[in-house]
Order: C-alpha cells, then sequence, then structure tokens
C-alpha cells in the first residue's frame, strides 16, 4: 500500500483507504497502529508557519532489521540528497518528536535556499 494514504495532518493519522477513520497521535490506538506487523510507515507534513502552508513532506517508515524488531525512520529528499534521520521503536514516535524532526527539516530547507547548498542537518 501506498504510504501517500497514509498520512498525519492536525495530530491525527488519516487513512485514505478508510474514510472518515483516523487515530489520534500519542494514544493507545497510535501505538498499536505503530505496532501492527501490517503497518509500513505514512507521510508527516513539514509546515511553514512563516508561509502558512505545507511546505512538503517526510515519509515514515517501518523498517525490519536482522537482529529482530521494527524501527522507525524518516526520510526526505532535499537538493537531491536522500535524508535519513533514526526514531527508534514505536513508543518513541511521538508527535512532539516528528514535529520537532519537520521543524529542522524545514530549518534545513530554508537555510539551503537562502545559501543555495544543503546544509547538515543537527543530529538528535
Amino acid at each position: 500500500m501506498s504510504l501517500k494514504k497514509r498520512s498525519v495532518s492536525n495530530g491525527r493519522l488519516y487513512d485514505l483507504t478508510r474514510p472518515g477513520e483516523s487515530i489520534p497521535l500519542d494514544t493507545p490506538d497510535w501505538l498499536a497502529w505503530l505496532e501492527n506487523p501490517a503497518t509500513t510507515g505514512f507521510s508527516y507534513p513539514i509546515l511553514n508557519p512563516a508561509r502558512g502552508y505545507v511546505e512538503g513532506w517526510m515519509t515514515v517508515r517501518k523498517e525490519r532489521r536482522a537482529r529482530g524488531g521494527a524501527y522507525w525512520s524518516v526520510y526526505r529528499r532535499s537538493h537531491g540528497a536522500l535524508r535519513r534521520i533514526y526514531l527508534g521503536r514505536a513508543p518513541s514516535v511521538t508527535h512532539a518528536r516528528l514535529q520537532a524532526i519537520a521543524e529542522a527539516l524545514l530549518k534545513e530547507s530554508v537555510s539551503s535556499e537562502a545559501t543555495g547548498l544543503a546544509a547538515p542537518l543537527a543530529s538528535s
């Protein structure tokens, strides 16, 4: 299933394959959804409050590791380079953490547009 069909807006996860249903972030239902083996990922908006609109999207993906278990990572392409930011296991995928990463990616994008170069993202 395409990750574009599942996205976050206003603190809720929406799945276009299930109209009218949503899951609030940071709830037991959210954690259960993240830990569900069928869940593979979703899109999260990068909002630019100075401009008042969504500047872009970051993709949040579940990845299986050889050591066992599932881990989450954020991906975002900027200036031809693919950025990957490790989130960790499902309990660390919180609205606050996603928002902080989105804000950092926005700052990186804005600073690289101003200089014409891709700036490194500070790791957390």
